[in-house]
């Protein structure tokens, strides 16, 4: 799908293997990278990746920063907060850290970015 100047892919494959600018991390708002995703993440990024993000935390719930990605073939990882600790979220903060990551990602000029679904 493409709209304006921008291409939408929809696809199914690990994250962290894949070859773009920046990774979306569905992030706590203390940015603490437990299981899951940001567990995943980190497992092949290296503890670095968390070791930056917790720098910069605790966020807003719906905020965005980034850090290097560590090991893994992207450039940044984008840790988008979509929740507090609770693990409880709706789909404001949904929409909210998502175009917190976007901003992010402009700010940083990367040209793709792969978010999980």
């Amino acid at each position: 799908m493409k709209i304006k100047d921008t291409e939408i892919k929809i696809i199914k494959a690990d994250i962290t293997e894949l070859k773009v600018d920046a990774i979306v991390n569905a992030a706590n708002n203390k940015l603490e990278m437990g299981g899951g995703v940001a567990g995943a993440i980190k497992r092949k990024g290296g503890k670095i990746i968390e070791d930056e993000a917790l720098k910069k935390g605790p966020i807003a719930i719906g905020g965005a920063v980034a850090t290097s990605a560590g090991k893994l073939s992207a450039k940044y990882v984008i840790h988008a907060a979509t929740m507090g600790l609770d693990r409880e979220t709706d789909e404001i903060k949904i929409r909210n850290s998502c175009k917190s990551a976007l901003q992010v990602a402009k700010e940083l000029k990367v040209h793709s970015i792969a978010f999980p679904a």
